[in-house]
């Protein structure tokens, strides 16, 4: 009775299987590709093109929620007046968000 049943659970031939299952494999690898792997590249790149293209006078908000506007920045730091009453706040470049920044060349 074992004999039978384990006669019917043979498996495909080897070539048939291996070719499937590399198939299978690349079609996983794809998928992760275009939907996780690609998307968070250009995210990416667009974040540092919009560090890279910062001016004084841009309205920007950081990753932690605070709001102010360019005074001064060098290669790893940012001033910003955060009241517009003369009230400045130093933070790095990279805790500036992309999200709800306004640039001066993006109000014309």
């Amino acid at each position: 009775m074992f004999h039978t049943i384990f006669a019917q659970a043979e498996a495909a031939p080897s070539g048939a299987g291996q070719w499937i299952q590399w198939v299978f494999y690349g079609g996983i690898f794809l998928v992760f590709y275009l939907f996780f792997i690609r998307p968070q590249s250009v995210k990416q790149k667009k974040q540092r093109k919009f560090l890279e293209e910062l001016s004084k006078g841009d309205k920007v908000v950081t990753i932690g929620g605070i709001h102010g506007t360019i005074v001064s920045f060098n290669e790893t730091t940012v001033v910003l007046d955060v009241d517009g009453k003369g009230n400045k706040m130093t933070f790095e470049r990279s805790a500036l968000s992309m999200e709800n920044s306004v640039k001066t060349s993006d109000k014309k």
